[in-house]
C-alpha cells in the first residue's frame, strides 16, 4: 500500500472527527493513521470461551457472556441513582449495574435482543451482577474481526471521560484495517524474513492488534521488535560511517618521547596483552584522519585508567592537551592522585577542576588552560563551564559515561574548532549485542584480562537476615587494616520510600562498631 496514505490525519477516519482527533492527540500523542496503528495494545484479555451464568463463580476474572436484557430500572440509592438492566441467558439471570452514563444506556439499550457482555462480575446476596459491562449486539459482534485475545490499549482518566474507552479504540483501530485493506508495506527484505523466520508485516501488524493465538500474537512481537532495534540500529551504523568520513579528527603521527620515557622508565608493571591490543587500537584511530569515537570497556582493576593515560601521553607527543572528565568529586580526585603518582617528575603539568575548587584556583587554571602551559585537566561537570577554554584541546575521556547526558558530552566536543577524539570509559559489564544497540555509533574495546595477581572483582547478594554475618565479614576486614565504605539509597527517612536511610544507618552501625576501636563518619 502506499505509505504516504498513512500519514492521514487522523480526523478523517470514520468514527474520529475533530473533537475526538484532539484529545487523542494531546492524551496519547495521535495525529496520523501511523499513530494510531503504531498504538500497540499493552496487554490482552483472553476471549476463548463464553461463559454461563450458572458457570460464574465468585471471584472471577473478567468474563464473556450471550444473552438478552429483558428488564431495565432505575435504582435511588443515597447519593444519586444507578440504571440496574435484568440479564438472561439459558441457565439463569445477573444484573448489569451502571452509575455513569445512564441517559444514553436506557436510550440505546435494546430489550430482548442477543448481546455479547464482557466484564468483571461482583457476588451479593447470592446474585451476581456486573458493573459498566461492555456490550455489543451479537449480531455486530459477529460481524467484526473475530479475535480470542482481546487487546487493551493505553488510556487515561480523560480519555475514559470522554467516552473514547478501550473498545472505540479497538473499533477505531479495525475501520483503519478496513482502509487500508489490512497491507502494510513490507520493510524487511526477504533474506532477513527467511534467515530469521519473521512473519511478514502485514501479519505482524495484523496480530499486534488483533491476535488469533498467544503464538501468532509472540511472533507478531517479536518481528516488530527486531525490526526497531534493527532500524536504530543502522542508524547509528550509519552516523558511524558518516562521522568517520565526514568529521575530520587531528591527526596525531607521532609516537613521541613522554609516551616513550613512560613506557621505558615510569610504567611500574608489565603491560598485559588485553591492554596492549586496546593501545594498538586507540593508536590506529588517533592516526587515521577521522575523529576517534571509542568504548573502553574493562572490570574494575582491569587497568583502563594506564591505558587512559598512555592516550594522553600520545596527545601530549603530538602538542595537543588533554581532559578526563569523572561523574563525581571522590572519582575525579582518584584519577588525580593515580596519575600525578604515576607520571612521577616526567614533567607533564595536571590541574584539578572541581566543584570545590576555589574561585582564585580556577582562575589559573582557566588562564593555563588558555595559554597551553596546563597539559591534562581532570575533573567533574566543573570541566563543562563555558569559561573553561582549552588552547588546543585533543583529546577527551570520559569515565562511566552514562552518567553524562548526551548534551553535556556535546559541550565538551565544542570546546574546539575540530572535535577532540573521544574516548569513553566503563566498568559495566555490556554484553556486546546490546553494546551494539546502546553505542553503535562507537567503535568498542574491551580489557578482558586482569593484571597478574589482581583478583576479580567479588559481587554477593545478602538479605536483612544475614546482618550479623555481614558486620562480622566487616569486623574481620577491617582487622586486616582495610576500610569499609556503605551506601544507603536516602539521607533521611522518607514516607514515600521504603527504604534504609542514612542518619538510622548510621545510629545503628555506631552501635555495632563503638569507638575507640571503629571511626566512623559520614559523607
Amino acid at each position: 500500500m502506499n505509505t504516504n496514505y498513512l500519514q492521514t490525519p487522523v480526523t478523517y477516519l470514520k468514527g474520529v472527527g475533530p473533537n475526538r482527533a484532539e484529545i487523542l492527540h494531546s492524551e496519547l500523542g495521535i495525529v496520523t493513521y501511523q499513530d494510531l496503528i503504531n498504538l500497540f495494545p499493552n496487554r490482552y484479555i483472553d476471549k476463548t470461551r463464553y461463559y454461563k451464568i450458572n458457570e460464574l463463580q465468585r471471584g472471577n476474572a473478567d468474563v464473556q457472556l450471550i444473552g438478552k436484557i429483558i428488564r431495565i430500572k432505575t435504582v435511588e440509592q443515597k447519593k444519586g441513582t444507578r440504571l440496574v438492566a435484568t440479564f438472561q441467558d439459558a441457565t439463569g439471570e445477573m444484573e448489569l449495574v451502571w452509575f455513569r452514563g445512564q441517559k444514553w444506556i436506557r436510550e440505546n439499550i435494546k430489550l430482548n435482543t442477543p448481546y455479547v457482555i464482557f466484564g468483571r462480575t461482583n457476588l451479593f446476596s447470592g446474585k451476581f451482577s456486573m458493573p459498566h459491562p461492555e456490550m455489543e449486539l451479537l449480531a455486530e459482534h459477529e460481524k467484526g474481526i473475530r479475535v480470542s485475545l482481546q487487546p487493551i490499549y493505553p488510556s487515561t482518566e480523560k480519555l475514559s471521560a470522554k467516552g473514547i474507552t478501550n473498545r472505540v479504540i479497538s473499533k477505531l483501530v479495525q475501520q483503519l484495517f478496513i482502509e487500508t485493506k489490512g497491507e502494510f508495506k513490507e520493510t524487511l527484505s526477504p533474506a532477513i524474513l527467511d534467515e530469521l523466520r519473521l512473519v511478514s508485516k502485514t501479519e505482524a501488524m495484523f496480530n499486534i492488534h488483533f491476535p488469533k493465538d498467544i503464538k501468532l500474537l509472540s511472533r507478531a512481537q517479536f518481528r516488530l521488535k527486531f525490526e526497531e532495534l534493527f532500524y536504530i540500529q543502522l542508524q547509528l551504523i550509519s552516523k558511524k560511517i558518516i562521522r568517520k568520513q565526514k568529521i575530520k579528527g587531528y591527526p596525531f603521527e607521532k609516537v613521541g618521547k613522554l609516551f616513550n620515557s613512560f613506557y621505558k622508565d615510569y610504567l611500574p608493571f608489565e603491560l598485559t596483552a588485553a591492554q596492549k591490543k586496546v593501545i594498538k587500537e586507540i593508536r590506529a584511530d588517533l592516526g587515521s584522519k577521522a575523529q576517534m569515537n571509542r568504548l573502553l570497556q574493562g572490570d574494575v582493576g582491569s587497568g583502563k585508567t594506564v591505558v587512559a593515560l598512555m592516550t594522553i601521553l600520545l596527545a601530549l607527543d603530538n602538542g595537543y592537551q588533554s581532559c578526563l572528565m569523572a561523574p563525581t568529586e571522590i572519582l575525579a580526585n582518584q584519577h588525580f592522585k593515580g596519575i600525578k603518582e604515576l607520571l612521577g617528575d616526567i614533567g607533564v603539568r595536571v590541574a584539578l577542576l572541581t566543584g570545590s575548587v576555589k574561585k582564585a584556583r580556577r582562575k589559573v587554571i582557566h588562564e593555563q588552560l588558555e595559554d597551553g602551559t596546563l597539559d591534562l585537566l581532570i575533573g567533574t561537570h566543573a570541566v563543562l563551564e563555558d569559561k573553561v577554554q582549552f588552547k588546543n584541546l585533543g583529546l577527551a575521556i570520559i569515565d562511566e559515561q552514562h552518567r553524562f547526558g548526551v548534551a553535556q558530552r556535546s559541550k565538551l566536543w565544542h570546546k574546539n574548532k575540530v572535535p577532540p577524539h573521544i574516548l569513553v570509559m566503563t566498568a559495566t559489564p555490556i554484553p556486546r549485542t546490546l553494546a551494539m544497540s546502546l553505542y553503535g555509533d562507537l567503535d568498542i574495546s574491551v580489557i578482558d584480562e586482569l593484571p597478574p595477581g589482581r583478583k576479580a572483582v567479588k559481587t554477593v547478594h545478602r538479605f536483612d537476615k544475614n546482618r550479623l554475618k555481614v558486620f562480622q565479614f566487616l569486623r574481620d576486614e577491617i582487622k586486616k587494616g582495610r576500610q569499609i565504605y556503605i551506601v544507603y539509597p536516602l539521607i533521611q527517612e522518607s514516607e514515600a520510600l521504603d527504604y534504609k536511610d542514612l542518619m538510622d544507618g548510621y545510629e545503628s552501625i555506631a552501635r555495632d562498631f563503638p569507638l575507640p576501636d571503629y571511626q566512623i563518619s559520614i559523607v
